[in-house]
């Protein structure tokens, strides 16, 4: 909730986080007398989608500049025409977000120095793989106050451990401030306009309530939360357990089942995340960046869509080649995310403690049976206990009852892997 003083330059704000567990306060913040200017890095689905509340709020609000460059990574289309005109000419993404109007103060441009020259607020929405060369030509070409804010859900590492997109950021760009948001925004749902909400993570709170001014619309809710670090983790994990959730329905296993493979996933992530960073509170998990995004990227989400496909080929596709199919060019998070924690986990020792994240990992990448999934979060061998999948929607009435299996064939021509992962449960 926002009220105006009688200078329009001064905004008054009631923030109201109570599901953040954070007291409700008042803060003003006194604007610069130079609109800001937000320039948007990222043209897929996802990026065109909030481009369209930012470009609103650029164009509504006094203190942001009214036109909004996007970075976009050319290419040209079918018909020989280059992305980038046909989005200035028809103000639509036809690629990434077709069917959907872009507004007509989003300058599309694929000159990264043009698209982010003068800029004061970035605002990253790229697979984080093109962070490093991007920041580069970016660095020389913002405003000397240039904050950032990324929305990148994914995780990277190093020879020290995990390291936060943010922090890369931060650090390829001198120091610059960056918050995050993430949430349970599915992209096609945001552009359409369905009500949601989201979540800022900020260190600075003044680059925090601005930030809430880039992206807050009366259909895009967003709550702020005083832990960059909780906030973004959150959005990158939710993509290995929607792996685990697709995995579920790619065996029809049913929402009960379903439901357990999130909440030992959700309790896996909190746990990931708390053993590393304990100054997260258990607040943050109910935010929209946690609970909630995790709930609607199981159900509708690219990661879900993927990992069902790849059940329901029994090993005869890769999860590359379905993510080419599916995506069409977006990229997977989840796979990623995944093998960087495994990593992580291996190097600590931990892997047994994360039966969940352990038993993803070796679907995805060691060509176990999609089934040890289920005997691993159960801790129960498979073949001891007569284990059998329920039959798929529509089966005939002879075949609901009969034991099934899947006919795993493992990618590459090796033996499938049946075997339990002898992890517990805490």
């Amino acid at each position: 909730f926002f009220f105006f003083g009688r200078d329009s330059k001064t905004r008054f704000y009631l923030d109201s986080r109570a599901s953040a567990g954070l007291r409700t306060r008042t803060t003003m913040v006194q604007h610069s007398d130079t609109p800001r200017k937000v320039a948007i890095i990222g043209s897929g689905n996802w990026g065109c989608a909030i481009a369209k509340i930012i470009a609103k709020n650029c164009q509504r609000l006094a203190h942001l500049d009214s036109t909004v460059n996007m970075w976009v990574y050319e290419e040209v289309l079918e018909d020989g025409r280059k992305l980038t005109d046909v989005m200035n000419e028809t103000h639509e993404n036809v690629k990434y977000l077709p069917g959907y109007t872009l507004p007509t103060n989003l300058i599309a441009e694929a000159n990264i120095e043009k698209a982010v020259s003068g800029a004061n607020i970035l605002v990253f929405v790229i697979p984080h793989q093109f962070i490093g060369g991007l920041c580069e030509k970016i660095m020389p070409n913002v405003s000397s106050d240039c904050i950032g804010v990324s929305l990148i859900k994914g995780l990277d590492f190093d020879e020290n451990g995990l390291v936060l997109i943010s922090e890369l950021i931060s650090k390829k760009l001198g120091g610059m401030d960056i918050s995050v948001l993430m949430g349970a925004n599915i992209a096609s749902e945001v552009a359409a306009g369905c009500f949601c909400e989201s979540t800022v993570g900020y260190s600075n709170k003044n680059n925090g309530l601005l930030l809430k001014d880039v992206f807050d619309d009366t259909l895009f809710r967003v709550g702020l939360v005083d832990n960059v670090r909780g906030v973004e983790i959150c959005g990158a994990l939710k993509n290995v357990v929607a792996l685990g959730a697709g995995f579920s329905d790619g065996m029809h296993l049913g929402e009960n089942c379903k439901a357990a493979v999130l909440r030992i996933g959700f309790e896996e992530m909190r746990r990931f995340i708390q053993d590393r960073y304990p100054e997260v509170t258990d607040a943050t998990f109910f935010a929209s960046c946690g609970i909630a995004d995790l709930i609607t990227t199981a159900y509708g989400g690219r990661n879900h869509r993927v990992a069902e496909a790849y059940v329901l080929a029994e090993g005869t596709k890769t999860l590359d080649q379905l993510e080419d199919e599916i995506l069409k060019g977006q990229k997977l998070q989840g796979t990623l995310t995944c093998k960087e924690i495994h990593i992580i986990l291996e190097r600590d020792g931990h892997v047994k403690d994360f039966p969940l994240f352990a038993s993803i990992y070796r679907i995805a990448f060691e060509g176990y049976n999609p089934e040890t999934m289920i005997s691993s979060i159960g801790n129960f061998n498979l073949d001891e206990e007569n284990f059998s999948l329920p039959a798929p929607p529509g089966a005939p009435t002879g075949e609901k009852t009969a034991p099934r299996r899947l006919n795993w064939k493992v990618p590459g021509g090796q033996a499938p892997t049946t075997e339990p992962l002898h992890v517990y449960m805490h």
